[in-house]
Parts: C-alpha cells; sequence; structure tokens
C-alpha cells in the first residue's frame, strides 16, 4: 500500500483516537477543551506579537530565535509527553503488513493534526510576517512556514521512534513526571536570562547569536525570509536548502527506527532471563538505622522516594527549583540570604499527605496501626526519613547562598530561621497527612490528584505552609527585633524539634482514629 492510499486512513485514525479518548470521560473533555482554549488564546497574542514587530530592526533576530527554541521544544516533547499521543508508539503498527517508506509519509501528514501543530504554525506564520519584505520575502515565507513545520514534527517522530523502547518503560514513566522539573528549572534559567538581557541592552545582544542560528536548521527557513528580503537570493536560497536537507535527514531517520522497531525482537522480555549480579547492595544496606517500626518505615519512605516516578518528581522538582530560586537571585545581585527559606519550603512540603503516596496499599500500614503510639512511630519515622535529606540540604543551600552574597554574618540567623521552618512545615504536614489526605492517581503521568479532591491538596499545601508562617512568628520576632546572633542557630533547633514533636504527637491520635477514611481518601485514584 502506497503513501496516498495510507494518508487518508491515519488522518481518520488520528481523529478516531482523539474523538474516542474525549469520549471516556468528561473531564479529559473539559481538560481538552480548556487546553485548547488557552493554547489558541496564547497563539493568537503571540502571533498579534509578531505582527506587530514587523518593521522592527530586530525582529529577524526575535523570529529566527524562536524557531530555533522551538525546535528544541519539539526535540524534547516526546521524550516528556508521549503519554498523551498515542501515535507517537509506531510498536502499535508492528502486526500491521505495512513498509516503513510509506508509513513514515502517512504518519508525517497525520502528525499535523492536533494542538501543537496548529500552535507551531501560528508561530510561523507570525514570523514570517514580521521578516518578510517584497516579493521575493513573501515567495520564500510561502516555502519557508510550512517547510519548518514539517521539520518539527519529523524531528519529534524521529526522536520519539528511537527511543520508544526507552519511553514505554519504566524508566520511561520516570522521565516523563520529571517534566515538570524541565519546565520549574528552565522557568527560572529564562527569568534570569531576560533580566540579564534587560540590564546588557536588549534584542542588539542576541544578534550575534541570531547570525549563527540562522544557518542551523530549521531556523534556517526563517532565516530565508530575512535573506530574500534583503535581495541575499543567494543565501536565502541555501538557507531553504540545509532545512530541507534536514527534514530529509530526519525521515531517513525516523524510517530506519521504524523498520528497526518492526523487525526487531523486544528486548523486555530478554532481559528476564538475564542472569541477576550477586553481591550488589543497595545505599540504605549499608546504613545502621533503628530497630523496629522506625528503620523498616524510614527505609521504605526513602524507596519510595527513589523508585516511584511520582514520588521522585516532587522530591527532585523541590531539590532543584529550592536550590537555583536563591543561587540565581544571588548570584544576580538582588538576592537575600532569608530567600534561602524558599528551599526549605519546597522540601518540606513533602511531609504533607504521606498517606497518599501509599495510594490503596495503605491498608497495609493501616493493619499494623492498633494505638495512637502506632501511629505517632509511623509519622515520625516518616518525618525522620524527610529530615535525612532535608537537614543536610537545607544547610547546603544556606552556606552557598551566603557564600555567594559574601554575608556570613547573618548565616546563623538564616540557619537557625531553616531549622524552625522545616520543623513547622514537619508538624504541620503530619496534621494534615492525618486530615486532608488524598489520593496521588498512577495510571496518569501529569495528573497529582485525583478528581475532586484538588481542594484538598490546596487546602493541604498552602494551608500547611501559612500555618507554618504563623507557628515560626516568635523566632522571626527574634530576628527582627532581637540582636541575638549566633544564639538563634540552637534556638532555631530547639525550637524547631519541639514544634515538630507537637505536631507529631497532635496528629498522631487523629490518624489513628481516622485509618477507615483516610484509606478511603488515598484510594481514589
Amino acid at each position: 500500500m502506497n503513501t496516498a492510499a495510507l494518508t487518508p486512513l491515519f488522518v481518520r485514525l488520528k481523529l478516531s483516537l482523539l474523538r474516542n479518548g474525549l469520549r471516556q470521560s468528561s473531564g479529559r473533555k473539559a481538560v481538552y477543551v480548556t487546553s485548547l482554549v488557552i493554547t489558541l488564546l496564547f497563539a493568537a497574542l503571540q502571533l498579534l506579537g509578531l505582527v506587530l514587530l514587523r518593521g522592527n530592526a530586530h525582529a529577524a533576530t526575535v523570529t529566527v530565535l524562536l524557531a530555533a527554541v522551538l525546535a528544541v521544544g519539539w526535540a524534547v516533547m516526546p521524550l516528556f509527553f508521549s503519554g498523551g499521543d498515542e501515535t507517537l508508539d509506531p510498536t502499535k503498527l508492528v502486526m500491521l503488513p505495512l513498509r516503513p517508506r510509506p508509513l513514515v509519509g502517512a504518519l508525517l501528514v497525520a502528525s499535523l493534526v492536533g494542538i501543537g501543530p496548529l500552535f507551531a504554525l501560528c508561530l510561523l506564520v507570525g514570523s514570517a510576517v514580521a521578516s518578510a519584505r517584497g516579493a521575493a520575502g513573501v515567495v520564500a515565507a510561502v516555502i519557508a512556514v510550512p517547510l519548518a513545520l514539517l521539520v518539527y514534527v519529523a524531528l519529534a517522530r524521529a526522536v520519539a521512534a528511537a527511543n520508544i523502547r526507552l519511553l514505554t518503560s519504566r524508566k520511561g514513566r520516570d522521565l516523563a513526571v520529571l517534566s515538570g522539573l524541565v519546565i520549574a528549572v528552565g522557568a527560572q534559567f529564562v527569568s534570569f536570562g531576560a533580566e540579564r538581557l534587560g540590564d546588557a541592552g536588549g534584542l542588539a545582544e542576541l544578534t550575534p547569536t541570531a547570525d549563527v542560528v540562522r544557518w542551523l536548521p530549521p531556523a534556517s527557513a526563517l532565516g530565508a525570509v530575512d535573506s530574500a528580503s534583503e535581495g541575499a537570493y543567494g543565501s536565502a536560497a541555501l538557507q531553504l536548502l540545509l532545512s530541507a536537507a534536514a527534514l530529509g535527514a530526519l525521515l531517513y531517520a525516523w524510517q530506519r527506527s521504524l523498520g528497526k522497531l518492526m523487525t526487531a525482537p523486544d528486548g523486555s522480555t530478554l532481559s528476564a532471563a538475564e542472569p541477576t549480579r550477586k553481591g550488589s547492595r543497595s545505599l540504605l544496606s549499608s546504613v545502621r538505622l533503628p530497630e523496629g517500626r522506625t528503620g523498616a518505615v524510614i527505609v521504605r519512605s526513602l524507596r519510595y522516594a527513589w523508585r516511584d516516578p511520582k514520588t521522585k518528581a516532587g522530591w527532585v522538582t523541590s531539590l532543584a527549583v529550592g536550590l537555583i530560586v536563591p543561587i540565581l537571585n544571588a548570584v544576580q545581585g538582588s538576592g537575600s540570604i532569608y530567600l534561602s527559606l524558599f528551599a526549605v519550603g519546597m522540601i518540606g512540603v513533602q511531609m504533607s499527605n504521606q498517606f497518599g503516596q501509599d495510594t490503596s496499599a495503605f491498608w497495609m500500614v493501616a493493619l499494623t496501626i492498633s494505638s495512637p503510639r502506632d501511629a505517632y512511630l509511623e509519622l515520625r519515622a516518616r518525618a525522620l526519613a524527610l529530615l535525612l535529606v532535608s537537614v543536610p540540604y537545607s544547610l547546603l543551600v544556606v552556606v552557598l547562598t551566603a557564600a555567594v552574597l559574601g554575608d556570613a554574618d547573618a548565616l546563623p540567623e538564616a540557619l537557625g530561621l531553616s531549622f524552625t521552618a522545616l520543623g513547622a512545615l514537619l508538624a504541620t504536614g503530619a496534621v494534615a497527612s492525618a486530615r486532608l489526605a488524598y489520593s496521588i492517581p498512577q495510571d496518569s503521568g501529569y495528573k497529582n490528584v485525583a478528581p475532586g479532591q484538588a481542594g484538598l491538596a490546596w487546602l493541604s499545601m498552602l494551608g500547611g505552609v501559612l500555618v507554618a508562617g504563623a507557628v515560626c512568628a516568635p523566632v522571626v520576632a527574634a530576628v527582627l527585633w532581637l540582636d541575638v546572633g549566633w544564639l538563634l542557630l540552637p534556638l532555631g533547633v530547639v525550637y524547631g524539634v519541639l514544634v515538630a514533636e507537637a505536631g507529631l504527637r497532635l496528629a498522631a491520635p487523629q490518624t489513628a482514629r481516622r485509618l477507615p477514611e483516610i484509606l478511603s481518601a488515598v484510594s481514589k485514584g
């Protein structure tokens, strides 16, 4: 079967998958419609902004760099959001009598159906309008826009096909839920770069970078529009040729990957036959932990944090963003050592919803709790597991921030406040775990709260932070009005320990009394 016969079939298949997916639940339909409206609104605003950029001396710089950023986004999109498009997995077609070459053409056209291609098309059209001048520029734009769009789609498909074994494995699911980390960290660097750009003199600073990027596909297609508008027809033709060559190379790589996927055995069943390595020991097995429930719960909590994709995503995102925000602000000279408390808040909120990470398996924990004393030991062990990471992490962030700012005199006060805040967050997190438990769905790569429980999640985290802030008020007052100096460090440690202990003892009887309610709440995902 040739490409012309397959293309309409695959376009209908893509539309059917989309339609049937929306029929699964009203919630999914609402999310899709909301995403579509927000995306179209954002795309329209971007399109308007690019059109208004027409005639600006730096218009070509913006459009070329925007095309390059879009290419990066399309390249990494399959690695983080492969679950959002069933057609990204070509292994579902291996049983059909199809050859790779016509399959590539049909999938390429079908891939143009969706929100992503529509958003990219809006930005490309706006970029072309901003850069094109004269008849030659318009002709180049007519060629460049669809060429760049095809390169984006082919790039995403080639990456997905080359990494599909990873994306459908456990490591791939771990990678997908870490997308939040990439977005959060990327946002911090974008903010930092934008501020530095404003201080350095604006878009003129990006011109040398744009002069290089305009020769790299697919940004070279947009560069060709500017070159043709300037009368450099040879450069424009060469830039379009570079993008066309990149498209051909991507299609060839995609075809090769499809051929291997359709003919090679699935290695996922072969690893079970490999001999296991003897003598391998985990880091936890080499650490001496308390006997009884405490040690067992600490090990279980840390293993959850390492093995469960969503728990790992929460921890890694908190650790990374909590470190980046104070350090970047300190590097810019606009930060304060007390901004390191942001890192404490990010890691401290991991104490909230402790039982939600157990999901329906919480029943096994519930069977071991027969009294408030058992509940206290359970919550205390989970808090100790968090402290094993949060205490050295908080110390590291505060010391690094002080070193970058050169503000060693404020180090004891910042450390005292950090340990106070950590103790308060452990206390409020323990109470929230008992009173405001909610379910974390395991079958979705992006949902961290079961439908209908978003209010519980917001109240648990936001309410916990606000109450913790109020609990820290006495120590904050000591910093503001009393010159206690180094005394604040031991004061903060003692106060934090006492507050955490009080919170655990307050939450323990509530946990023991509400075991059925907690199990019901965490089992809805």
